[in-house]
């Protein structure tokens, strides 16, 4: 190799090394980063290549609801295994081709557990750290490298946890030195503030009882907030000591909140099955937050603007897109809850049908409970779908749908790969350009 030919390579590497840390992304928590189903790396394909996207690797895993996690070349995944005996299990996998890592399991009978098969909350990367919350309350700290147990707590026996139909879903969150929980403990321990280095109790907040949403961290008037939808209330609370600034009466039949709320500007909004949507309008001056509207149907069929069971809904230049309680994909006029438009293209009709929202640019891609990825944009004209192919299979364990079943845990996306799972497998698929 000639000087010149060995100078325009060594250029070429460092401007590779100086672009792609800015363009790549992790995933180290439920909906990304921040909770809010942004993807924002550069490079990702903009049309599939044909119906089935190809995989990089595919390995076995237990069954379960909680969607991966990526961080630092690691995938972190909970499922379950019922034989010797029913197990809950933590698995840290090698990004790059699938490799087991470590995994911890610990015995976790469910019981009389509806929907029993296996975790619902993500793992949460931390300050080399990997915090796991299983569905009959099982919290521990790892080492994220080694699978080390740092502490652990045995959540129901400790707080005597009003358990809830569908067992603990929420993921917990890291702010600063603390990790907060929707617990649902008792004498005031609905919310639960720990160390998140060593695991002792800093806080404990309100009596509601839990519903399965993910808290999430957001400002208002300078402050951080912690907003917590309980199956009583939408709250606000102070991450730092538990005080409620705010709460907003939300009464959700069988706690069925399952969504994580959606900040768009100074609205928070969220939705539930049985029990409609809300639009809260926080205040700028001072942590206070008031109702602009609230809206619900006769039924769960006959919906008014939006019903959402598992599918979080997008905000987009004051218009909400959501799937409501049968798979209808809707338009809604943010300050007004009016339905702009319904489509029924982007995942079949049936109860409880789901679609998680990816949003990446100006296009929101779409993973719906078929197994299916979409590449789409939306906007009050309608949905523009520009192209759509299977990632994985459904399978029967999560809902027996049809005989094939459902693909309902939340993938992630990082580094230009998407990493998805059922109830069989997990897989890594690439995106890029």
């Amino acid at each position: 190799m000639s000087y010149l030919s060995l100078y325009k390579l060594i250029l070429t590497i460092t401007a590779m090394l100086l672009v792609n840390p800015a363009s790549s992304q992790e995933w180290p928590d439920w909906r990304g980063s921040n909770r809010d189903g942004i993807w924002k790396e550069s490079g990702i394909i903009k049309k599939f290549k044909s119906n089935t996207i190809p995989l990089k690797w595919s390995i076995p895993c237990g069954s379960g609801y909680s969607g991966p996690t990526v961080y630092g070349g690691k995938v972190y995944l909970t499922d379950r295994i019922t034989k010797p005996e029913e197990s809950e299990r933590v698995l840290c996998i090698n990004a790059s081709d699938g490799k087991i890592i470590w995994t911890y399991s610990y015995p976790c009978p469910y019981g009389g557990m509806s929907y029993p098969t296996g975790p619902r909350a993500s793992v949460v990367i931390s300050d080399g750290r990997a915090y796991s919350l299983g569905t009959m309350g099982h919290l521990f700290c790892f080492d994220a490298n080694t699978g080390s147990v740092i502490w652990k707590h045995d959540l129901n026996s400790e707080y005597q946890i009003r358990m809830p139909t569908w067992g603990i879903a929420s993921t917990p969150l890291v702010f600063e030195n603390k990790l907060i929980i929707q617990t649902g403990g008792r004498k005031g321990a609905s919310v639960l503030a720990v160390d998140k280095r060593t695991g002792k109790e800093l806080w404990r907040s309100m009596d509601d009882e839990i519903s399965y949403s993910a808290p999430i961290l957001i400002r208002q008037a300078g402050k951080p907030v912690v907003v917590v939808w309980t199956a009583e209330n939408l709250n606000g609370l102070d991450p730092k000591t538990g005080k409620v600034y705010w709460k907003i009466p939300f009464n959700l039949n069988m706690g069925m909140g399952i969504a994580t709320p959606v900040l768009y500007k100074e609205f928070l909004f969220v939705s539930s099955f049985y029990s409609g949507s809300l639009l809260v309008k926080l205040s700028q001056l001072n942590t206070t937050a008031e109702t602009i509207w609230l809206r619900k149907g006769e039924s769960e069929r006959k919906t008014d603007a939006l019903h959402c069971v598992i599918n979080t809904p997008l905000i987009i230049d004051d218009y909400i897109y959501g799937v409501d309680s049968y798979g209808e994909l809707r338009c809604l006029n943010l300050l007004t809850g009016d339905r702009i438009w319904e489509d029924l293209t982007a995942v079949k009709k049936d109860r409880w049908a789901n679609i998680h929202f990816i949003r990446n640019g100006q296009q929101t891609w779409m993973f719906n409970e078929q197994g299916e990825l979409l590449i789409t944009e939306l906007s009050p004209k309608g949905l523009k779908i520009i192209s759509r192919a299977n990632l994985i299979e459904p399978t029967p364990g999560q809902l027996n749908r049809r005989g094939t079943g459902v693909a309902w845990s939340h993938p992630a996306f990082a580094n230009r790969f998407v990493f998805a799972r059922n109830d069989n497998s997990l897989i890594c698929a690439y995106l890029g350009e």
